[in-house]
């Protein structure tokens, strides 16, 4: 399996929703808290080209938001995406 990073901050409901689908999937996973540490937002603003939170990334893959896993999940393509 592909590492996975997700960066995330603790009231995020949308973050949870992805580490829940993420888990459920079997999948672990790094996670950084952008709230309380500037350098990791810095970084996730730099690779991701966003500012909003959470940021998924599977191997050197940028999935996006969670609406963006969400949406592979439904096509049927987050397992590929996770295995390869």
């Amino acid at each position: 399996m592909k590492p996975i990073e997700i960066y995330t901050s603790p009231l995020c409901g949308y973050c949870h929703a992805a580490k829940r689908l993420l888990a459920a999937k079997g999948a672990s996973f790094t996670e950084h808290d952008v709230s309380a540490d500037p350098a990791a937002r810095q970084a996730m603003t730099e690779r991701a080209g966003r500012r909003t939170v959470p940021q998924i990334f599977v191997g050197d893959t940028h999935v996006g938001g969670y609406d963006d896993l969400a949406a592979l999940e439904r096509a049927g393509e987050l397992e590929p995406l996770l295995r390869a």
